[in-house]
């Protein structure tokens, strides 16, 4: 369930750079606005799979006391 919470969250970050990169094209956003909101959107994914993974340990943790 981990795993498919992380690839959810990837998925969710691609479509993100995808419609980015459409603004970009089409003029809507410049190159800087669109670099900084990538990295915004990195720090974000990245600490949502933290989180999942971190729900995991403590979840494993749980499991094995028992």
């Amino acid at each position: 369930m981990a795993e498919e919470g992380r690839v959810a969250a990837r998925n969710v970050r691609r479509d993100a750079v995808h419609n980015l990169k459409k603004l970009e094209q089409d003029g809507d956003a410049g190159a800087d606005d669109v670099h900084r909101a990538e990295d915004r959107l990195q720090k974000v994914t990245d600490e949502h799979v933290q989180r999942i993974d971190t729900a995991l340990k403590a979840k494993e943790a749980e499991i094995m006391e028992v």
